[in-house]
């Protein structure tokens, strides 16, 4: 699930951090040994880390299982309660994370303000529509919508990113993807059995993100500020402007749903927190093509998990719409090559 910009290219659910176009690293050098021979060094060991294949199938169940926990969550609290709740828990994961290694928030209004727009654009506004939604389609169809943000993307930078060319292959990607909505929306049946404001909101939400992704790429690129602070700041930013919002359209909870409420600390914990972490690691050690790939199994996983568990029906439109929408993103992402068009 697009929760977060990565940090590299925007893909669907990995996009750009509103931070620096490379990640830095600082290294120090040890002093000289000043008197006295000193034995030679051990080895340094290599840290240990769990294969990235474990990482990569662990972040693939995290996001396919956020529609099902956005779904959980909103059968106990108002969809802006449970969008509050999320960005709680997973700013607090990010802060943990800061502390541990020492970063600090970014400085600069100029900086904060670009922040804003993105914490609106990137995780307000998107998840807030996602909990809207899910009040009256399937956690299924909302993880499909989700899976068109590349196509929206593709759509938008052609427009707005004057280095994205269009090529033959693009536009067929495009054509293909949007032809996969139609299949999963039944639209020869006169999209008989949705709702539609629902499905809406859910479209609309998969739209936000490359929305957001390329006003970061215009405006926040180069801060020199680390992945792990800029995105720290912009859930800290989001979660002030839910809170802010929260009030004026909810009322306090009358009493407190464990279940629901366990469902959206898993969702802020994990989907929102966790998966950050392991994403800019996935994206350090194989590169962000690899990496992006995780964005084709999160469909696939949220509408077996809410078959499975929720007992949600599945037309046939739905699982072939599916593949169509996958087959037309990742034609969207297939790079030109030099002197073609």
């Amino acid at each position: 699930m697009s929760t977060v910009p990565a940090p590299t290219a925007p893909t669907p659910g990995q996009s750009p951090t509103p931070s620096s176009a490379h990640t830095s690293a600082s290294t120090s050098a040890a002093p000289a040994a000043a008197a006295a021979p000193t034995p030679p060094a051990a080895p340094v060991r290599p840290q240990a880390r769990l294969d990235w294949r474990l990482r990569f199938g662990a972040l693939s169940l995290i996001w396919g299982f956020s529609f099902l926990l956005i779904k959980v969550g909103t059968d106990g609290y108002a969809p802006f309660q449970v969008t509050l709740g999320r960005l709680v828990f997973g700013t607090a994961v990010l802060a943990a994370a800061m502390a541990v290694k020492r970063e600090r928030l970014p400085r600069g209004a100029r900086t904060w303000l670009h922040l804003t727009v993105a914490a609106f654009f990137l995780n307000a506004l998107p998840f807030s529509l996602f909990a809207y939604s899910e009040l009256t389609i399937p956690s299924t169809l909302a993880g499909i919508c989700n899976a068109t943000s590349p196509l929206w993307g593709m759509a938008l930078s052609m427009v707005a990113l004057s280095e994205d060319r269009p090529t033959r292959i693009r536009f067929a990607g495009l054509g293909l993807g949007f032809l996969g909505v139609l299949t999963v929306l039944g639209a020869w049946q006169g999209f008989h059995g949705l709702d539609a404001t629902g499905t809406a909101m859910a479209l609309l939400a998969s739209l936000s993100y490359p929305v957001g992704w390329i006003y970061v790429r215009r405006t926040l690129a180069g801060t020199g500020n680390s992945h792990l602070s800029m995105t720290g700041a912009q859930l800290l930013v989001a979660t002030v402007q839910l809170a802010v919002v929260t009030p004026l359209f909810t009322s306090f909870p009358a009493h407190f749903s464990f279940g629901p409420l366990l469902a959206i600390a898993a969702l802020g914990a994990l989907g929102t927190g966790l998966a950050v972490l392991i994403q800019y690691g996935l994206v350090a050690e194989v590169g962000p093509t690899t990496a992006q790939m995780v964005t084709y199994f999160i469909p696939v996983i949220a509408t077996a998990a809410g078959v499975a568990i929720l007992g949600e029906s599945l037309h046939w439109t739905t699982p072939v719409g599916a593949v169509i929408v996958l087959a037309g993103a990742a034609l969207t992402q297939v790079k030109p090559r030099r002197g073609t068009a």
